[in-house]
């Protein structure tokens, strides 16, 4: 994670119904495979599930749930008490091996600099988005930075687009733009990155994925 312009967060806010972003039908509206990981990986009847959602990450206890060995999993993000919420949601504190670090993308220096060159797949879902096109190649080369310089290498995710690619500026802070992309400029901003950290990368076209591309 890195520093954007998003307000200081209390844990309370999970069960705060005065928040904007508070939403009382948001249980009706979850599918079938998040009911399905609060129910068998969370062990939440079907009957809490409604009033005991809210919105936040949930990749390392969905891949645990799946079955991937949770000690080799590791989650970063700027601020720690997103971690607390993820064990209330998840109540899987004492189960999840997980390792969590705090960190911020743009830092070069540890915590998140220990793993450079050790993750064989990165996850980073709606985080592009927040970034203008320049802070974005700084995160697309800090993520190239963090994978195994390996063929099998590979990034996941998924982005607000737009089909007339450019910048948007923010609600809450018109002066910080952020870039959406279409698929052309998409692929060729990681052409821009690939020049940039001499590598070459392959876009899977609908499925998100990047991969390393070696001749």
């Amino acid at each position: 994670m890195a520093e954007t312009d998003i307000h200081p967060l209390q844990t309370s806010v999970a069960n705060d119904t005065k928040v904007s972003s508070y939403n009382k039908h948001i249980g009706s509206k979850l599918g079938d495979p998040a009911r399905r990981l609060l129910e068998t990986y969370s062990k939440i009847s079907s009957d809490e599930i409604e009033k005991h959602v809210y919105a936040i990450g949930a990749a390392s206890d969905k891949i645990s749930a799946d079955g991937a060995p949770s000690e080799h999993l590791y989650g970063s993000d700027l601020r720690p008490e997103f971690f607390e919420l993820g064990y209330k949601l998840f109540r899987d504190e004492d189960t999840l091996q997980s390792n969590f670090i705090v960190g911020d993308v743009f830092d070069p220096s540890p915590p998140l600099s220990a793993l450079d060159g050790k993750i064989d797949i990165i996850y980073a879902a709606s985080f592009l988005r927040l970034f203008g096109y320049e802070d974005q190649i700084r995160v697309c080369k800090r993520i190239v930075n963090l994978l195994k310089e390996k063929k099998d290498s590979v990034v996941l995710g998924r982005q607000v687009g737009n089909a007339n690619a450019g910048e948007r500026p923010r609600r809450n802070g018109p002066t910080k733009a952020r870039r959406r992309h279409n698929e052309e400029s998409f692929k060729k901003m990681w052409e821009e990155v690939g020049n940039l950290t001499e590598s070459r990368w392959r876009m899977g076209h609908g499925a998100g994925m990047i991969r390393p591309c070696f001749d």
